[in-house]
């Protein structure tokens, strides 16, 4: 049996992108409420029934979730231009070496504006 988990991580963070048109909005400083979605893939161990434990995705998540939390983004090594295609490839990097069976990273980074990325 093949299943898929997501755990939800949530951070608060200021950004700047430093690449956009000078007249853009997001050229100036703001800030997010960014939603994570962490989501592993793999075959259901029939012994416990279960693929994961959850405290795995949350042991490689949450010291992440630390650097970022109420941080400026673009001071963090490798997020200098903090795009959310660029954070979820950056996160890739960071966990995929943690969690066998990494699928999918969503990065929100409002309630209708999100990104998608499967691995690089």
């Amino acid at each position: 049996m093949i299943a898929r988990l997501t755990k939800d991580f949530r951070f608060e963070s200021a950004q700047t992108l430093p690449n956009v048109p000078a007249t853009h909005k997001c050229g100036r400083m703001h800030g997010h409420s960014f939603l994570v979605e962490i989501s592993v893939e793999g075959e259901v161990n029939p012994e416990t029934g279960w693929l994961y434990d959850h405290a795995e995705i949350s042991k490689a998540m949450n010291p992440i979730v630390e650097q970022l939390d109420h941080a400026y983004l673009n001071d963090i090594p490798g997020l200098e231009n903090p795009t959310i295609e660029l954070m979820a490839a950056w996160l890739w990097r960071k966990l995929a070496p943690q969690l066998p069976g990494l699928a999918e990273i969503v990065i929100h980074e409002t309630p209708t504006a999100r990104c998608s990325y499967r691995g690089l």
